[in-house]
């Protein structure tokens, strides 16, 4: 048997598998082979034109044979995502300070920028007329104390001794009454004086009988002592001017603004000599303490934040750890986010200042199935979805799928008339997978779809690629 009688009969071979799968194929599909039918039936002829020089074959064969960079694939059951989101630095504390009462403001004590401690003196204002006051009221209250003291001590032996001889004095001219009046009934009965003359003495006595009652009341009073009434009543007074005075002393100690509370002077909007009224601003003080970060962040992820956990955030170029301190409760309405409040470490107090925005990553493991590939391993699909090329052997390609029938006519075609060029039969082909994108990061990305676990893929120069394309991986199987 001649070389060219061996070389028919495999070409009648391929002929044959060719006719094998244009069977199977409907009628719509069979244009669809035609190409590939006369692809084959020039076979022959290019092959016995080639024949005779053996290095333009070996020529050939290198030019249609692709050199590809290839990957196997494998499987993951989830994926994590790194997601950032942006709140604002807030101070524990801030506070616009200013006065209960007005006044001439006479003096400030601090400038912005200054960090003061708690209780430290930032401002004062015209306490004049207030001294004036307390002079006054300290005067009534030692008048009141005095009046006191005399009430709890009773009267003096002196008052009593006064007393005393008062009575004795109506007690005697009560006596002298009595005897003259007696006398004077003698005369009138014996009609030496008139009833009008008698009457004038009879009244005489009953005048200084009221007196020597109320001489001795005088001295029982004296002897008793003050009435429990009038020292409750007396202490009632002393205790108002008392409280008038204390009130005072704390309108003088508020004539004095101090820091509540260690912090820095952000603003200071007024100065000297300007009458202010009750409650303006004179110092907005902001804490000088480790600050906060708030963050909103969508439900989900702020539930999955557990009070105490530390994580990292990001002021301009910086980073800080940072505890997670609290959740707030309330859901905004509009935006559905949480507010997470994130307490950051005490070396972040003199780079950050309230305002600032504040970002932090958080990562999120999604339990999604795919495979991960290269971005420049896909390939948009004629079907709008996206593909990836598989290398497989030559003639081990799938052709379970009717729609696929004619595709792979044309495959085996292509496949006799480059065997027929190159004279070899131990090659590999391209295929091409639908895959779904799931997710990207940078230079990769998560698919699905009808790629398995396993596969190898072409990962760069796709673009070169057409179904079927007979290549050599870079790498060996």
């Amino acid at each position: 048997m001649t070389e060219e009688t061996v070389d028919a009969s495999a070409q009648l071979s391929k002929l044959s598998q060719l006719r094998q799968v244009l069977s199977q194929t409907p009628r719509w599909m069979l244009g669809l082979g035609a190409a590939g039918v006369l692809l084959a039936i020039g076979v022959p002829m290019a092959q016995t034109q080639l024949s005779a020089q053996e290095s333009e074959t070996a020529e050939a064969s290198e030019a249609t044979t692709l050199a590809v960079e290839t990957l196997t694939v494998e499987a993951v059951s989830s994926y994590e995502v790194a997601r950032s989101y942006t709140g604002e630095i807030a101070a524990l504390r801030s506070s616009d300070l200013g006065f209960n009462r007005g006044g001439e403001l006479v003096q400030v004590l601090v400038e912005e920028g200054d960090r003061v401690v708690a209780g430290q003196a930032l401002a004062q204002l015209d306490i004049q007329n207030l001294q004036f006051q307390r002079r006054q009221l300290e005067a009534q209250v030692a008048a009141a104390q005095a009046q006191l003291l005399e009430l709890e001590r009773g009267a003096r032996q002196e008052d009593i001794a006064a007393a005393q001889a008062e009575v004795r004095d109506f007690e005697s001219q009560l006596q002298l009454q009595e005897q003259q009046r007696s006398r004077r009934e003698y005369l009138y009965a014996e009609g030496a004086i008139s009833r009008e003359q008698l009457d004038e003495f009879a009244f005489g006595a009953e005048t200084i009988d009221a007196r020597l009652d109320r001489a001795r009341s005088n001295l029982n009073e004296l002897l008793n002592g003050t009435r429990p009434e009038q020292i409750a009543a007396q202490r009632a007074v002393v205790q108002q001017l008392q409280a008038s005075l204390g009130n005072l002393d704390v309108d003088l100690r508020k004539s004095t603004l101090n820091a509540p509370f260690d912090g820095i002077v952000s603003a200071r909007p007024v100065d000297e000599g300007v009458v202010v009224a009750s409650g303006q601003s004179i110092v907005r003080l902001v804490e000088n303490e480790a600050p906060e970060a708030r963050i909103g962040m969508p439900e989900q992820a702020a539930s999955r934040l557990q009070s105490g956990a530390v994580v990292t955030v990001n002021v301009n170029t910086e980073s800080y750890n940072a505890v997670v301190k609290s959740v707030l409760p309330e859901v905004d309405p509009e935006t559905r986010t949480q507010v997470v409040v994130f307490q950051l470490e005490q070396a972040a107090l003199a780079q950050v200042n309230p305002g600032q925005t504040v970002r932090v990553e958080l990562t999120e493991t999604i339990p999604e199935s795919g495979i991960w590939l290269p971005t420049q391993a896909l390939t948009q699909d004629v079907r709008g979805l996206w593909s990836a090329y598989v290398v497989v052997p030559a003639g081990s390609e799938d052709r379970a799928a009717e729609e696929d029938v004619a595709f792979e006519a044309q495959a085996v075609a292509s496949e006799i008339v480059s065997e027929a060029i190159t004279g070899e039969a131990d090659a590999y082909t391209v295929q091409p997978k639908a895959v779904e994108i799931l997710h990207q990061e940078s230079d990769r990305v998560l698919v699905r779809g009808t790629l398995q676990a396993g596969d190898r893929i072409v990962t760069a120069g796709i673009h070169r690629l057409v179904p079927g394309q007979q290549v050599r991986p870079a790498q060996p199987f």
